[in-house]
């Protein structure tokens, strides 16, 4: 089910010659890539800083893809990024990557990112300073535990 959320964060893509399997259009496992791209652009944006992987961070813990429409080598496309919950240490995220056109859903993905602490090798709750961030960003993010 697709939702009409509103889509602040736009990460242009480009595709890479290496990125096009043998049927002519970009390979599905590379679409994963792509959604991680777009997420650390998304982050980068929004708090206003590079995150140190080795401290405290987002690490991604659920990841769900649906396809459909493929894209070729030469299409334009983006991904469209947004934060649409956030709880206690965790936090919800969709993103769609979209062709030119109004309405051209190529692939959606939906994701769950938790609260880590790499040092010491633990979830951790959301940072207070995230949160607002994200909630000023998006202004419109469920909260809820």
């Amino acid at each position: 089910m697709q939702h009409d959320y509103v889509f602040f964060h736009r990460t242009p893509i480009q595709i890479r010659f290496n990125d096009v399997d043998v049927m002519g259009h970009v390979n599905n496992s590379v679409y994963q890539h792509y959604f991680d791209y777009a997420r650390i652009k998304y982050f980068e944006e929004v708090f206003g800083y590079w995150m140190d992987w080795y401290d405290d961070a987002l690490v991604l813990v659920r990841i769900e893809i649906d396809f459909m429409k493929p894209v070729y080598m030469y299409d334009s496309i983006q991904i469209l990024t947004k934060v649409y919950h956030l709880g206690n240490k965790s936090l919800k995220m969709e993103q769609r990557l979209v062709g030119e056109q109004k309405d051209d859903l190529r692939c959606q993905s939906k994701a769950v990112l938790s609260g880590f602490n790499y040092k010491k090798g633990e979830s951790i709750p959301l940072l207070s300073e995230w949160k607002e961030r994200i909630k000023h960003f998006e202004q419109d993010v469920e909260l809820g535990k």
